[in-house]
Parts: structure tokens; sequence; C-alpha cells
């Protein structure tokens, strides 16, 4: 396959760097770090309003009707220049859903919305005692009349504090194999029993746990069957895990390329000269490569008609390894001066390396741990059998 992505991507990513070098100013990126939210409304309605929120969806929605190489070409430049898009991401993954899965009345209720930036949704499936086991969700939705009572508890809920809906994952029949009795609803967050704190994680971004107590949704929010809910969130992962990667990496060797060029060792030789500096800075050039061409590669086959799985997983899994590799790589070479964080006026390229081996650890387990992964890979790809 070809991998260069055409002259039509070429101009879209032009246009998406314009639209970032006016809009992701030096305020946007204070407010992420000072807060540790990645999501910025302005900045949210202003890309909807420029045509970069939502380009590959067909015009019939808000969309463009973009190919899904134009839609990469301007994800990696967002992703690269560390924009909030996280608000985003989760937004049209959830209206993905709908697309595919949801009613007509959800299709007009919702996907309007969505795509014009004037709501975003977050997702709902992990809970404190569940883990990576979505599976194993015990928060609760018990029909009444025309209406679902919830009762439970969400970890990693980011972006609940700012969003309109949470996708939920909810058991609704505890008497059948877990897998089975799983229900998605698209729950409204500003009501009565539903209670956010804040959770911040050792990257210093923050997420919530959110809690739902008698909480009420109609059956019109109901995602799919009743006792379906697996297979709607299966849909939702394929999305998710298909993303563009890399953005993370390219900061960060980046960043670490000009700090070689630009400093020299203690007897005065440059760092650019050094083998076991080029040694670490090429490995990592590779890696990012390998990256980039297998979230590529999922474009092309969301372009070809084909909702990547497997490759989806493979993609997510080798930019979250190799990320934390890169990052703790880069920590030992620069040495003590590798702890020295952002807002340390030593830090080296405002501490870039010590935040990028704190953020990938959880790279790790978004959209599904590393271990979630190479077991898709395992069984899904290679038709290896599940671990007894």
């Amino acid at each position: 396959m070809d991998f260069r992505l055409g002259e039509r991507s070429d101009a879209f990513r032009v246009k998406a760097k314009q639209f970032l070098s006016g809009h992701l100013t030096d305020e946007v990126r204070e407010q992420m770090r000072s807060t540790g939210v990645h999501h910025n409304w302005d900045f949210h309605r202003a890309r909807a309003a420029h045509g970069l929120l939502a380009p590959g969806w067909p015009e019939e929605f808000g969309g463009e009707g973009r190919d899904a190489l134009e839609v990469l070409a301007s994800a990696e430049e967002f992703q690269s220049a560390g924009a909030p898009t996280y608000g985003v991401g989760t937004t049209l993954m959830v209206a993905n859903v709908i697309r595919h899965l949801g009613t007509e009345d959800q299709k007009r209720l919702i996907l309007p919305q969505a795509l014009s930036g004037d709501i975003i949704i977050v997702l709902g499936f992990t809970e404190p005692e569940a883990g990576s086991d979505v599976a194993a969700a015990q928060t609760r939705a018990v029909r009444d009349g025309d209406e679902w009572v919830i009762n439970g508890q969400k970890m990693f809920t980011t972006n609940a504090q700012e969003a309109d809906y949470v996708f939920l994952l909810t058991r609704t029949n505890p008497e059948v194999a877990k897998h089975k009795g799983l229900t998605t609803f698209l729950v409204p967050l500003r009501q009565a029993g539903v209670e956010i704190q804040p959770v911040i994680t050792v990257s210093g971004e923050r997420t919530n746990l959110t809690f739902y107590s008698d909480v009420r949704v109609d059956d019109s929010l109901r995602i799919g069957e009743i006792d379906g809910g697996w297979h709607v969130m299966t849909v939702g992962l394929t999305f998710e895990r298909s993303i563009p990667q890399g953005g993370d990496s390219v900061r960060l060797i980046h960043a670490m390329e000009q700090w070689a060029l630009a400093s020299v060792d203690d007897v005065g030789r440059p760092r650019s000269e050094d083998p076991d500096v080029l040694a670490r800075l090429g490995r990592a050039a590779a890696e990012c490569e390998v990256t980039i061409l297998l979230a590529r590669r999922c474009a092309w086959l969301h372009h070809s008609g084909i909702l990547p799985g497997v490759e989806g997983s493979m993609a997510k899994l080798f930019a979250s390894e190799s990320l934390t590799r890169q990052s703790a790589d880069f920590v030992d070479m620069l040495g003590p001066d590798g702890i020295r964080s952002e807002g340390d006026a030593t830090a080296i390229a405002e501490g870039i390396a010590e935040y990028s081996y704190r953020y990938a650890l959880g790279t790790t387990t978004y959209g599904g741990t590393s271990e979630i992964q190479r077991n898709i890979i395992a069984q899904r790809g290679l038709g290896l059998p599940r671990p007894s």
C-alpha cells in the first residue's frame, strides 16, 4: 500500500496548521497545564466553525464529507501540536456508535449538536472494583415504566465536569453471564443524583469519579438492545483504538533533537555528536515512524470501507508502549536534569521528558490496557485460543 496521504490531504493539513497557529494560543496551553483539563470550549467551538471538528462526516450532519486520509492528516497536526482534543475524541466516538447503532430519533437529537460543537459526551465504562474488566460492571439500571433508574459509580470519567452526556455501561441482568447482561445508555449529566468528584492523575491531568444515585434516564436514550451493551461498547472501543497515534512521541522527539543541537557536554562537545544521544534519538524516531504508519493503516482501512479491529489494537498498543520506552530513555539520557519538571526554570525543554514519563503510563490503559490489546491481537488476529 501507499502510505502517502495525497494532495488533498496535504492541502487539508495546511488548513489545520493555519487554524492551530491562530487558535492554539499560550492562554489555551496554560489553561490545560494549570487545570489538567484537556478541553477548551472556545477552541472546541472555533474548530467546529472552521470545519475541523468532524470533517469526515456527511454534510447532512454538519461535516464536510472528507475522506479518511484527509481526516487523518488534520488529526496528526492536532495531536502533534498538543491541542485539547479529549472532548472531541470521546464525543465523536459515541457519535459514531449512534450513527451505526442508534435510532433515528437519537441521530436527530445528538448528532447535529455533537458535530456543531455545542455538546460533548464522555465515557462511563470503568469502575473502581472492575478495572480493565469492564464486563464486570456493577452499576445497575432497573426499568421503571418508560424510564430506567441507575445506581452505581464510574472511574476515569474524564471531562464529566464539562460534558452534557455520559455514555454509560450498566448491568441490567445480573442472572446471566457478565458479558450478556449489559446495556448502554446516553445519560444526561446535569441532573439530580449525579455527583462528580475530581481525580488528579500522576501526569497532572484531571479525570473524575462519578456517582449515580437514583438517576433517571428515558428509554429513548438507550443505545442498542437491552442486554446488548457488550456489542455496543465493542463497536465504540474499535473507533477509539483506531484514532491517530504518535503526536506525543513527535513532540517529545522534536524537543530532544533541539536539545541535542543546542547544547554541549562537559568537555564542550556538541550533544548531537554523542553516539549514545544519536542512538537514542534514532531508536525513538524509528519507533515513531512505525507508530504513524500503523495509524495510517487504520485510516486506509476506513478509506476502503473496512472498520479496523485488530489493526486499531496494534496501533494503540505500539504507540503507548513505545512512548513509555522513549520517555524513560530520554529521562535516562538527560541524567539528573531529566527529572526537572515544567515550572522549574532549569528544566530542559520545559520538562517535557519528565512529563512524558508520567503521562505515558496512563496511555497504556486508555481504551483497554496493553494486556487487553495483546489478547485481542492474539485471539482475533492470530486465531490463538483464549487463556484457560
